[in-house]
């Protein structure tokens, strides 16, 4: 009883900071009709700047870290990242009126990791002051880059089979319509049709150019050079005169915008099942929850902290809001946005920040006494 006592004051508590509050405030503006507007290319600047603070901070601490911490927390990410879009493609698949590569690409989506959930988070946990290990930012290309090309490679070779078996059966379908076939000439000319299309160079996904997109996206090329800076120069004077004093600022002006963006997108789940409704509100605390017990797992192991856990818990339940989509888009490009863009920004990513950081933090808490 005085577990949840202590949990549910805490999860209050983080629903009236200020982080959540310009978010909810985005949403109820834009409902209300409001004509704000603030230019994507300021946002662009902010999310750089959020992101490159991420990673100077990371790369800081890492300079001055033991990287052995970092194995089990960061091997722990790459598995989250890919369990998260099979978790997808073996249940929101299966549901009525959902299309498999949608699916996927959703999975995919809600496996990268979103870096405004990840400041807020940080934001929050240091309001709270709450430790964590400065590197933990750094475990955010461990579980994006898996997830982005794990939906990749799914889809595609989903995509390859069922291309495969409908030409096939077209194949066959030709065939028999022009000569009498024997009963055991069936399977023959199916199989071999079908060898020969598996020989075909074509149908290969090639893992290492979607690598390369993943590495170039605008969120994850900010949070690496800061990394790289962080890791290699000598940033300090800077990040403490400019980075860190604006880095709360910045981040509830971010929130304003995604707010008002997820109330906009809403109406785009209208197009697609519903059921990604009821995916987008259940995945990210399942998720967040998976990535919590494997984080109390290196908690117990490796004195892993108990905000680090959070972190690992919150971009798990996060989903990718810059880099993600156009890598998405190009290598799906038969998926439809509108399913797992819709499904990310309307739904997941509210639930992710408004819901998901102050469950997990209220159970660090309360765990951690």
């Amino acid at each position: 009883m005085d577990f949840l006592s202590v949990f549910l004051q805490d999860f209050v508590k983080q629903l009236q900071s200020p982080t959540l509050g310009f978010l909810i405030g985005g949403m109820i503006i834009a409902a209300l009709g409001s004509e704000l507007v603030i230019p994507e290319s300021i946002c662009t600047i902010i999310v750089f700047m959020l992101l490159t603070k991420i990673g100077l901070t990371g790369g800081i601490a890492i300079r001055n870290s033991n990287l052995m911490d970092m194995v089990l927390p960061a091997l722990f990410s790459v598995v989250i990242g890919i369990l998260v879009v099979f978790i997808a493609r073996y249940t929101l698949a299966k549901l009525p009126k959902v299309r498999t590569v949608d699916a996927i690409a959703t999975g995919g989506l809600f496996g990268a990791v979103s870096g405004s959930t990840m400041a807020a988070a940080l934001t929050l946990l240091e309001e709270q002051k709450i430790f964590y290990e400065a590197w933990t930012g750094a475990l955010y290309p461990f579980m994006d880059i898996p997830a982005l090309v794990t939906a990749i490679v799914v889809a595609n070779i989903y995509l390859n089979k069922k291309k495969r078996k409908e030409a096939a059966d077209s194949a066959m379908q030709e065939s028999l319509s022009k000569q009498p076939v024997a009963a055991g000439d069936y399977p023959s000319t199916r199989q071999e049709y079908l060898s020969q299309q598996k020989g075909d160079a074509d149908n290969r996904v090639k893992i290492w150019p979607i690598i390369e997109e993943s590495l170039r996206g605008p969120a994850l090329s900010a949070m690496l050079l800061g990394l790289a800076l962080g890791l290699f120069t000598q940033p300090e004077s800077v990040y403490k005169s400019f980075y860190d004093p604006a880095f709360r600022g910045l981040l509830s002006i971010l929130m304003l915008v995604m707010g008002m963006e997820a109330w906009s997108r809403i109406g785009e789940l209208r197009k697609v099942a519903q059921w990604y409704v009821v995916y987008s509100v259940i995945a990210p605390i399942l998720h967040g929850l998976i990535a919590f017990g494997l984080g109390m797992i290196a908690h117990y192991a490796t004195g892993f902290s108990m905000g680090g856990v959070v972190v690992m818990a919150v971009i798990a339940s996060s989903s990718s809001d810059i880099s993600g989509p156009p890598t998405l888009r190009a290598g799906i490009p038969s998926a439809n946005p509108s399913a797992y863009i819709g499904a990310s920004t309307a739904v997941g990513t509210p639930i992710a920040i408004g819901v998901c950081i102050p469950l997990f933090i209220g159970l660090a808490q309360a765990i951690g006494g």
